[in-house]
């Protein structure tokens, strides 16, 4: 109805202010808190890194089979988004988001890493994961990834468990029907550890890119990625991968000073040649 996508785009813009400024200022603490409606009081995304989430976690996937969290973190990393199939708005921008990004990556989803959407909605069913995973795979446009993503409905327990440990915080609005949350998705290594986190609903390319890479530690990627990671390094307040101009001038620096002594080798090699011609000439 156009009131609940209107009432969803109200927590679509508040929340992306809010989880922005949850960086900095603690939940429940100065004036950002203070100003906030009382349906965002609890509301939040604030990842810890290094954190494990919990695996041993039962949800349904989007064929109603019975699954454990773990089954997704094996050799590969794992791209987490909490969301909730029957939002309006807002996880649908989160999923295009999404989609987007990998979409522009040479890295498949099932060979290099995992896709995996839980609705944090416990009244959600198989049914609308499957139609969720079915839009998702119509617009990433490689069928024969499928088996890389995954959409998971669950109990409360298992949910408030995974929340829990992402520090992802929502809260629902019985008069609209809807919840109130953050946006924001997350990079995780093999054992389940959180590696990267990134806000909002579109998500830079390279920034993926990087993060998979530094999730899988260096098992998927190119040179070129790792050369990369090398001149740009994550930051937390900003959940964004940036240039380290230091880090950038040291590598410059080394590559300047490789490139010298193999000019001077090869200068060498050259007037050493020379001499020898010369000498047989005259003998």
């Amino acid at each position: 109805m156009p009131w609940k996508h209107s009432i969803s785009g109200i927590f679509a813009l508040l929340l992306g202010a809010s989880a922005a400024s949850a960086q900095a200022v603690p939940s429940g603490i100065g004036p950002a808190a203070a100003n906030r409606p009382s349906v965002l009081e609890n509301v939040g995304f604030r990842p810890q890194l290094n954190a494990h989430l919990p695996l041993d976690l039962a949800f349904r996937d989007e064929a109603g089979r019975n699954v454990q969290l773990r089954e997704y973190f094996t050799q590969k990393p794992v791209l987490l988004a909490l969301v909730y199939y029957g939002c309006p708005m807002l996880c649908n921008q989160t999923e295009q988001g999404v989609v987007g990004a990998l979409r522009m990556l040479s890295f498949r989803p099932g060979r290099d890493y995992e896709v995996v959407f839980v609705s944090f909605d416990p009244r959600e069913s198989p049914d609308m994961a499957a139609q969720k995973k079915e839009s998702a795979m119509t617009h990433f446009r490689r069928p024969e990834t499928a088996s890389g993503w995954h959409f998971l409905t669950g109990r409360k327990e298992s949910i408030d468990a995974l929340t829990k440990g992402a520090d992802f915080r929502y809260s629902f609005d019985a008069k609209s029907n809807l919840f109130a949350h953050a946006s924001g998705i997350m990079l995780l290594t093999p054992d389940g550890r959180i590696s990267r986190y990134f806000y909002g609903v579109e998500y830079p390319a390279r920034d993926i890119r990087l993060g998979l890479v530094d999730a899988s530690a260096g098992k998927i990627g190119t040179p070129i990625d790792r050369a990369l990671l090398f001149c740009y390094q994550y930051d937390p307040t900003s959940a964004r991968y940036s240039a380290s101009i230091l880090r950038i001038i040291r590598f410059g620096g080394v590559l300047t000073i490789l490139a010298l002594v193999a000019g001077i080798l090869i200068f060498r090699r050259r007037d050493i040649a020379v001499a020898r011609t010369k000498f047989q000439g005259a003998h």
